[in-house]
């Protein structure tokens, strides 16, 4: 008998938070997919009630592919933002995830930036 063990999917995607002037940053590296949407879309929802207005800026700088389940994560954190009175920007998507948000046309709904920085002073 053979022991399987499902692969863990964080081993896909890495994702770290930073706060930066009330901001939060969530820096996610790796293949966002159907693997690992539960844990993109953990870490990019609003905490807590939801009371206060989310400001989240999803770094994508180190994201190598991203599918439509990546899509719909965005799309989803996008309208629990905007539900607090807040608001989602991608910063850094590099050129083949850039590609796939401006032929689904998520770059007309969600703000993206080439740079961290410029994302967090728009």
């Amino acid at each position: 008998m053979t022991d399987t063990q499902e692969p863990d999917p964080l081993r896909h995607l890495s994702v770290t938070h930073t706060t930066v002037d009330g901001v939060q940053v969530v820096t996610l590296r790796g293949e966002i997919d159907q693997r690992v949407k539960d844990a993109c879309l953990k870490a990019l929802l609003p905490a807590g009630d939801g009371a206060a207005p989310w400001r989240v800026v999803a770094d994508l700088s180190g994201v190598t592919f991203m599918d439509s389940t990546g899509i719909n994560t965005l799309i989803t954190a996008h309208q629990a933002a905007s539900g607090t009175g807040g608001w989602l920007r991608i910063a850094g998507a590099q050129e083949a995830v850039q590609r796939v948000l401006a032929i689904v046309g998520l770059d007309q709904l969600i703000d993206c930036h080439p740079t961290l920085t410029q994302a967090l002073n728009s």
